[in-house]
């Protein structure tokens, strides 16, 4: 019993004693001395960064901040899906309305946009926080030797004539401002004079009255006072008539008027 017992005990030492043997060779290895140096550097440069924060902390609220809006503009730049997406409803809005009242400018840009997809001719570009859409001269599964060259490509210094949209903060930004008052056809008031097409808001005055009349219109009708305010007003006419009589009686026969 007491032999059994000292020799589990000399092999737990001798186990203990190549753990440790193995982690201090890999300490003093050159992994592990890379690794401890690593750790080091970020260790005082975590510290320095807590430091400088705490002696300036306008400038590190503003480098916090200027962080934390280049993640979200991250988060939440567009890709080519939702442009196919937005794209698919601005078109079915405009088919909804009949061809006479849709806006032109509208109309053009979602028509050409369709049909620069259907062919196969529209490119998304991501550059982190910011998201392109241009125009390509050939699809992608094109195999003409122009649309196969890399020489025959678009260079990047031209790049932003074929641009057609700008993607930022969830937004694609040209496309919704070509859908600004979509269902207002302007050609349709071209020939109209200025002083029509043009309008100006009303006034504060007019706003209340007109409220004023809209509370009053839905309040019952009371037939006695209506009854009472039209017999008001017709002797008040049989009085001003009786006056009009009476003053042209007694004007004098023979006055004449002045030539």
């Amino acid at each position: 019993m007491a032999s059994s017992l000292g020799l589990r005990t000399l092999c737990s030492n001798v186990s203990v004693a190549i753990k440790t043997t193995r982690w201090e060779k890999l300490k003093s290895s050159k992994a592990g001395v890379w690794c401890r140096g690593l750790l080091t550097d970020y260790k005082e440069a975590c510290k320095e960064a807590v430091v400088g924060a705490w002696e300036r902390p306008f400038k590190a609220s503003v480098y916090l901040s200027l962080l934390g809006g280049a993640w979200a503009c991250s988060y939440t730049n567009p890709d080519d899906t939702s442009f196919e997406n937005t794209l698919l409803e601005q078109s079915n809005q405009l088919g909804l309305l009949s061809p006479w009242i849709r806006n032109r400018d509208s109309d053009g840009s979602i028509q050409n946009l369709v049909k620069l997809h259907n062919q196969g001719r529209l490119r998304h570009i991501s550059l982190g926080v910011v998201s392109l859409i241009y125009c390509a001269d050939y699809a992608e599964d094109a195999n003409l030797f122009e649309a196969q060259c890399s020489n025959l490509s678009v260079l990047w210094r031209e790049l932003h004539r074929q641009v057609l949209d700008i993607g930022f903060a969830g937004r694609w930004w040209i496309l919704h401002s070509k859908m600004k008052d979509y269902d207002v056809n302007e050609e349709e008031f071209r020939h109209l004079p200025a002083a029509m097409v043009t309008t100006t808001p009303p006034s504060v005055k007019v706003v209340e009255t007109n409220e004023r009349l809209h509370k009053e219109s839905w309040l019952p009708l009371n037939v006695e006072e209506s009854i009472e305010k039209e017999a008001g007003g017709q002797s008040e006419q049989s009085m001003a008539g009786y006056e009009s009589a009476e003053s042209e009686e007694h004007k004098p026969a023979g006055s004449l008027t002045e030539a």
